[in-house]
């Protein structure tokens, strides 16, 4: 393996991870903060995606199709949580799954009853529609820089918020103890409905931005949201930091473990045997990283017992 492939993967890699932070930061707010396990999140990172495409179609923006898909994304789980999530809190988490399962198959079934079953396209903006020139001989797309340059800029500004102000203290407080914080006088079902929005937000706007890359679809939330689960847990639930640091690994290791193990494999096989046994373990890679650092860290990275 050459240099410049080496390099396109890692940033492959990369692209890959900040978007999954975008997933995972919401969550593991909304479960650190709530306690609620929310199966619905990748619905919402669907209805992002959709009301990009919708939006970017009717108007030919993509800025404009990113505010809607912030805009749809934060609505819809204002609605839910306010509806269905807030009945939750102080339900099993065997209750709270089935619901937001059940959320599921609502949100796909009203998404195909208002767009239909066919996918939807988002195209890239003209301004990120060509490559970039950079050191070793590489041109690597403009929008794909584009989304990391998003996703740690997204990351800083959420660091900040959650340590820096008022919000923040208080979504930091209903971590640690809700039952005081509301002794105190603050709102705590405005806060989780701040909370929930915001992760909400977060989740459609990364639909939006990967909608430019693949088709928007019914269900292209599910696969995302297991890597997102498996982030937090990496990461630590709870932690934004932990889901910033986890969705780079399980980027890293599975964009870089699909071009690294077929071409270990095939040092010792055929090329068609090394490609399918290489791309089969690299499935695996990310749940045997996360089997492993539970093993020696059962919190995860930088998450609390």
């Amino acid at each position: 393996m050459d240099l410049v492939l080496l390099i396109e993967q890692l940033l492959n890699g990369l692209q890959f991870g900040v978007m999954l932070f975008l997933m995972a930061a919401g969550l593991t707010l909304i479960f650190g903060v709530m306690g609620l396990i929310n199966l619905a999140h990748g619905s919402l990172y669907m209805v992002g995606a959709f009301a990009a495409a919708a939006v970017a179609s009717a108007t030919g923006s993509f800025t404009l199709a990113l505010i809607a898909s912030l805009a749809a994304a934060a609505i819809a789980g204002v609605i839910v949580e306010m509806v269905v999530i807030r009945r939750l809190y102080d339900r099993d988490h065997l209750d709270q799954v089935l619901a937001t399962f059940a959320l599921i198959l609502i949100f796909s079934e009203g998404t195909r009853w208002v767009f239909g079953s066919f996918p939807l396209y988002l195209d890239v903006p003209s301004a990120l529609s060509g490559a970039v020139d950079l050191p070793f001989g590489i041109s690597y797309p403009a929008y794909r820089l584009a989304i990391i340059g998003i996703g740690f800029v997204v990351a800083f500004g959420l660091f900040l918020l959650i340590t820096r102000t008022r919000i923040g203290m208080r979504i930091r407080a209903g971590e640690s103890d809700r039952e005081m914080i509301a002794a105190l006088g603050v709102n705590i079902a405005v806060l989780y409905t701040a909370v929930f929005a915001l992760g909400a937000a977060l989740a459609g706007f990364a639909g939006a931005l990967v909608g430019a890359i693949q088709s928007v679809q019914v269900g292209m939330g599910e696969p995302v949201l297991i890597l997102a689960f498996v982030t937090i847990v990496i990461g630590g639930i709870g932690s934004i930091r932990g889901a910033f640091v986890g969705a780079l690994l399980v980027g890293l290791t599975d964009t870089m473990g699909r071009v690294l193990l077929p071409v270990l494999f095939g040092a010792f096989m055929n090329p068609s045997a090394a490609t399918s046994i290489g791309s089969a373990l690299a499935s695996m890679s990310i749940y045997i990283l996360m089997a492993a650092i539970l093993l020696f860290k059962p919190t995860g990275l930088y998450g609390s017992a």
